[in-house]
């Protein structure tokens, strides 16, 4: 075991080791997870009835990370065991972020003081020093929250080796909990930009490892963050023995009731959803969706014996309590409505933000504010963020809820959004030394685009990482090998954030088919607009982001073009965008005939 995990120990336990002698206990487990550096509140619609009983579309703000400060700590008042925990993916995401480099998160996340958080796939962005850099200024304060992975091996003696321990021992009601840290490897190797030299182990080997060194030290209950997925989750508990609950991260998915869907969320499944470990003991497992709008508030009952006797909970979705009709405020008696209904869900807390954290990003708001509300354009159509059509894969993502997720063409051809920044790449292309072709991976498009303006903040929070566009030449043969590799990493790989969108280029998916045939009919447009059979011998000038340039999720395709087929344009990804809302706008949702994806065919 790594010296600060004994280290960590030693500071949590007055004596580290031996049993608990047997006797139950009831933990509340408070947790979040991807937030991504959203810290300020933002807005989403729901279904709610007014004072005379009808169905309106109101508008309501959600989250905002001062008020997950203050719903952690409604949420533990008057709890006597209570484990706060965050699941990984705190940074990239927003201005906060490319202004900050993590330091507003940091700081507000010491506002919560977390008993510990886990490494996710974003932390490794900006390669280990970035990473090293985040959790210097998340131990600046007197929290110092454990930093969690059991199998992310940095080299021996690195800075980020001495920062980053497999699991912390925490003594609740006397009795000891072991929380361990798991990090999604592929998609970190591939969707990141970790240093060559750190290693990422198999998730459930190392996963195993840290619960059995955890049980020779007498804990037996056993608490997992994994920044894996909820369908990974799933699929990990059994091959587990000892684990107890599991919090997870990376899918970004909301769980809950079904009731939620008459507000217009629709859950992935239930909160928290039942599992069993390799043995056949319950495992609760549980995600707080995304970007700081919920909490999730699970409480576990352990038996004498260290095994989950009952397992409850609910997400709270944190929501404001001024509501909009429309663009018109709501009338007091329809207002009175909305909270009523609000309240009686059991799913949606109405929260004051904290002002001990409002007051604290203070000073990174204000820089952020200086560039962010300038108006860049506007959009006449919601603009849906989804990484992969169909109904199976990334289908809660958006915060536009069922708008966006239950829409007819998002469903059947994939995010609105993505498509759009791949129009953009290539016009900028075009502008500047000539392009055919565009190719964006769905995982780089952050957010929705409301209907309404467009400032420079929304581009660089949809747009947040460091990139620049590269032109590649490339045979038609080698393009479609790109796209089989992005849909191959989706299924195979890194996971939904390798989904090719493209511009000037469109074609036919189907999930079901081998490698190599996935993608069928492809179709590139011309200088006239007509569309024509992609040539495998003729050549392309491919422009995307020098993160899938050097094979990043896993386009491996691209990352062998040689040097000298290969060009930074030094063009700012997010910037490109930025271009494009100011000449296009207002933008609308895009024509189907110029989509990506013209058909897809689901897994069954």
């Amino acid at each position: 075991m790594p010296a600060l995990a004994v280290s960590l120990c030693a500071l949590s336990l007055a004596a580290c080791g031996g049993s608990d002698g047997g006797k139950p206990l009831d933990l509340t487990i408070l947790h979040i997870n991807d937030h991504h550096s959203h810290l300020d509140a933002e807005t989403t619609t729901l279904t709610l009835k007014d004072a005379a009983g009808a169905s309106k579309a109101v508008s309501v703000e959600l989250g905002g990370f001062a008020r997950v400060t203050a719903a952690i700590e409604a949420l533990a008042a008057g709890k006597p065991n209570v484990l706060k925990l965050h699941a990984g993916d705190a940074i990239t995401g927003d201005l906060y972020f490319t202004q900050s480099e993590g330091q507003a998160d940091a700081v507000m996340m010491n506002t919560v003081c977390f008993d510990a958080f886990t490494l996710g796939n974003h932390e490794f962005d900006g390669a280990d020093a970035g990473l090293v850099k985040f959790i210097d200024y998340l131990h600046a304060g007197a929290c110092k929250t454990p930093v969690l992975s059991a199998n992310v091996r940095p080299a021996a003696g690195t800075p980020l080796a001495a920062r980053i321990a497999d699991y912390a021992i925490i003594e609740r009601g006397g009795q000891q909990v072991g929380v361990v840290g798991l990090t999604v490897k592929d998609k970190t190797r591939f969707a990141s930009r970790p240093d060559a030299s750190t290693r990422f182990l198999d998730e459930a080997t190392a996963a195993q490892a840290a619960i059995d060194a955890l049980r020779a030290r007498g804990v037996n209950k056993i608490v997992l963050m994994s920044h894996l997925g909820y369908a990974a989750d799933q699929a990990l508990a059994p091959q587990l023995d000892g684990v107890d609950v599991i919090i997870g991260g990376d899918s970004h998915t909301l769980l809950g009731p079904d009731s939620m869907k008459g507000f217009g969320l629709t859950p992935a499944g239930a909160y928290p959803t039942a599992a069993t470990d390799k043995a056949g003991r319950p495992v609760c497992i549980a995600q707080a969706w995304q970007y700081a709008y919920a909490v999730g508030a699970l409480d576990v009952s352990f038996d004498a014996a260290g095994q989950v006797a009952r397992c409850s909970g609910t997400p709270q979705v944190l929501v404001g309590e001024a509501f909009k009709v429309g663009n018109v405020v709501a009338a007091a008696a329809d207002a009175d409505a909305f909270r009523s209904q609000l309240a009686a869900s059991g799913v949606f807390r109405i929260t004051t933000p904290s002002t001990t954290a409002t007051a604290a990003l203070a000073p990174f708001k204000a820089a952020k504010d200086a560039l962010s509300t300038q108006v860049a354009g506007g959009a006449t159509d919601n603009l849906c963020v989804r990484r992969v059509p169909g109904t199976k894969r990334d289908v809660t993502r958006s915060s536009l809820g069922d708008v966006c997720n239950k829409d007819a063409t998002v469903i059947a051809q994939g995010g609105d959004i993505q498509q759009l920044v791949a129009d953009a790449f290539l016009e900028q292309g075009q502008r500047f030394g000539g392009a055919d072709i565009s190719l964006q991976n769905a995982g780089g498009v952050r957010i929705d685009i409301p209907a309404g303006d467009i400032t420079v903040g929304k581009v660089y929070t949809l747009l947040p990482f460091k990139n620049t566009l590269y032109r590649l030449q490339l045979t038609g043969a080698q393009v479609r090998a790109a796209l089989e590799d992005g849909i191959d990493s989706v299924l195979n790989g890194t996971g939904s954030g390798a989904y090719p969108y493209t511009g000037g280029l469109r074609f036919s998916v189907d999930m079901n088919q081998p490698r190599g045939n996935r993608i069928g009919n492809p179709e590139v447009r011309d200088a006239g607009g007509n569309w024509k059979p992609l040539d495998p011998a003729a050549s392309y000038r491919l422009i995307t982001n020098n993160f899938t340039a050097e094979g990043g999720d896993k386009y491996d395709t691209l990352k062998a073009i040689p040097a000298a087929q290969r060009e930074d344009t030094f063009l700012d990804y997010a910037d490109s965008f930025l271009q494009y809302v100011r000449s296009r706008s207002p933008l609308a949702k895009p024509a189907v005939a110029g989509r990506s994806t013209q058909s897809y065919v689901e897994t069954p």
